[in-house]
């Protein structure tokens, strides 16, 4: 059996595939994909952060332009996660739309995930029936 050195692999990525990759898993919390989502959608931002970076690139300093174009790429995103997630799934993705694609193309300035980690920014139940996780309750032996 081979066991992958997953740090090796992630050595081994660019700026922006490391970017596209923690993008993907927030995604992947946060939409709860299955195993065949999750892999389409690091396919789809890897090549959608490719474009953003070659973007950035060839317009450095054509604000209106690039805004414009990286706007094109996540409207292509949007349309190829609708054939990968669910209807919910989607829903839930299309209210984060701004966050995500905001995390897309501020891949640069961003050095870490902590300030985009919705779980952190606005927690959300752990279950669909409005149950939370809470402090443990101490019980009282007699």
């Amino acid at each position: 059996m081979v066991v992958k050195d997953e740090t090796k692999v992630v050595n081994q990525l660019t700026p922006a595939q490391k970017h596209a990759r923690e993008l993907s898993y927030q995604m992947t919390r946060d939409l709860r994909l299955n195993g065949y989502q999750k892999a389409r959608l690091q396919a789809i931002n890897n090549d959608k952060q490719a474009k953003i970076v070659a973007i950035l690139q060839k317009n450095n300093g054509d604000s209106k332009l690039i805004k414009d174009q990286c706007d094109a790429v996540c409207k292509e995103r949007d349309k190829e996660l609708q054939t990968v997630l669910s209807t919910d799934q989607y829903s839930s993705y299309y209210g984060s739309r701004r966050e995500y694609n905001e995390f897309t193309m501020d891949y640069k300035a961003q050095t870490t995930n902590d300030a985009f980690v919705k779980s952190v920014k606005d927690p959300s139940p752990v279950s669909s029936k409005g149950a939370t996780i809470g402090p443990a309750r101490t019980t009282v032996t007699k």
